[in-house]
């Protein structure tokens, strides 16, 4: 197992992670200190612990949303194949008829 130092508003705090994770975790932390510290801007240093809980529901939020606005939608790509793959269909089963 590996740790890496990150930083999250202004401190330096120790995570441990797999072998060959570490600049994931290190992105990762990055992004969350953005969210901290967009939280301590707009409620003031409210603890860390405060902070971390906010940062993580908006996050958690974030997530959410972009869950919900996940949808497979039929391209027009999507149509040709279908087309062509009911056509193929049709062909075999009058070639399929004729036997």
């Amino acid at each position: 197992m590996a740790t890496v130092t990150v930083e999250i508003n202004g401190r330096p705090h120790q995570v441990g992670c797999a072998e060959g994770q570490e600049r994931r975790v290190m992105a990762l932390a990055a992004q969350f200190d953005q969210h901290v510290r967009q939280v301590a801007g707009d409620v003031g240093q409210v603890g860390d612990l405060r902070l971390f809980l906010m940062a993580g529901l908006l996050l958690a939020d974030e997530n959410a949303d972009l869950k919900s606005n996940v949808q497979l939608q039929p391209t027009a790509d999507d149509a040709a194949v279908v087309e062509a793959l009911n056509m193929a269909a049709e062909r075999i089963e009058k070639l399929a008829a004729g036997l």
